[in-house]
């Protein structure tokens, strides 16, 4: 389809839609989760419980808006497109057609290393764009640097380690439906690399060549980009990875898909955010579906947030023009949310912005 369908207002018509429209082992693929989902259903009850506190007759309120800047890259809205493997799956334009509504909406965008698409030809879509590459680091230190100049070369502005994925999660709706990747779909970024070793133990050789934190202090010295760490559920591990010179973190618990049984992210930004202070950037991703998502993680300590999943969908519905609407839909929520809540600009959104039944200003 290269058109948005009647009736669709919202990230979950897409993914109705998506539904409808995917082979069932792609849709298996897309929208799986780690065993038996409670990961994932737990980061849309969290987000559901926070309740927002409305505030009416405000005063300077015309010139509002929801910009955002991160590393010094302006944003119009305090967003950015998750790192998402094998575009191609949803639509033939892929990372391509992603990068180019993510530019004409000028959110950010985040290339996964298992892009389908040249990470080269991604970055040219949109020169000006803020682009930031995902990394997955390779069983050698040497490959992982190869991807990493690539990037640099290119013009990405920020490396994302990915950290909590060094296995793949347990995803039963994928095996039953005996998903594997279609003729033309690949990691094309990887071709020229090594293939990680195989074996039939966890821990003898796929954890016997992930990464770890010497890796992370390694790859500080190797870039001057701003340089992220995302996955982090801890605020041991958020503490330690500042501690090595890392910029940003990002609270993610892989949308559900890789650690069954963990809480929400949005129940360990706060605490994640007061432990780091205010100097240190932290992103959340993991169960955004609304703009009123957006705006409760940046109250509750969030920078800012990316979304992953609903895009794939919008892609495989609409193609890029779905992506953009997607991405209108929720900056359109995320300022009527705002308005609603009295706040002109993202710096504005703060946890007194939320409902607390105990609060004396209530």
């Amino acid at each position: 389809m290269s058109t948005i369908p009647v009736g669709v207002c919202s990230l979950a018509d897409y993914e109705q839609h998506a539904r409808e429209i995917l082979p069932a082992p792609t849709w298996a693929y897309l929208s799986g989760t780690a065993m038996d989902g409670l990961t994932y259903q737990r980061n849309r009850q969290k987000l559901d419980e926070v309740l927002l506190q409305q505030r009416v007759l405000c005063e300077d309120m015309a010139k509002g808006g929801c910009q955002q800047t991160l590393f010094g890259q302006h944003l119009a809205m305090p967003l950015l497109v998750a790192p998402l493997a094998y575009q191609k799956l949803a639509h033939p334009t892929g990372e391509l057609g992603t990068m180019q509504a993510a530019a004409a909406q000028k959110v950010g965008f985040c290339l996964s290393t298992l892009a389908s698409a040249p990470l080269e030809d991604v970055a040219q879509m949109s020169p000006e764009a803020t682009r930031w590459f995902q990394l997955y680091c390779q069983p050698s230190r040497e490959t992982t640097l190869q991807l990493v100049r690539r990037a640099e070369q290119a013009g990405y502005q920020a490396i994302v380690v990915t950290a909590d994925a060094p296995i793949n999660g347990v995803r039963n709706a994928e095996q039953r439906a005996g998903f594997s990747l279609p003729e033309g779909v690949r990691a094309v970024n990887l071709e020229s690399l090594p293939s990680a070793a195989q074996g039939d133990s966890v821990f003898s050789c796929w954890m016997g060549q992930a990464a770890d934190w010497q890796t992370l202090a390694w790859l500080r010295e190797q870039t001057k980009l701003p340089l992220l760490l995302k996955g982090v559920m801890s605020i041991q591990d958020a503490q330690r990875a500042v501690a090595l010179g890392i910029d940003g973190i990002i609270v993610s618990n892989h949308g559900g898909r890789v650690l069954d049984s963990q809480p929400a992210t949005i129940e360990v930004l706060p605490a994640i955010r007061a432990a780091l202070g205010k100097e240190t950037t932290v992103l959340l991703d993991s169960g955004i579906r609304r703009g009123s998502d957006i705006f409760k993680a940046i109250a509750l300590g969030a920078d800012a947030v990316l979304l992953g999943r609903s895009l794939f969908y919008a892609l495989a519905v609409a193609g890029p023009l779905g992506v953009a609407h997607c991405l209108r839909i929720l900056r359109d929520e995320l300022e009527a949310t705002m308005a609603l809540c009295g706040c002109a600009s993202v710096q504005d959104i703060t946890s007194e912005c939320l409902y607390q039944p105990n609060a004396s200003t209530f």
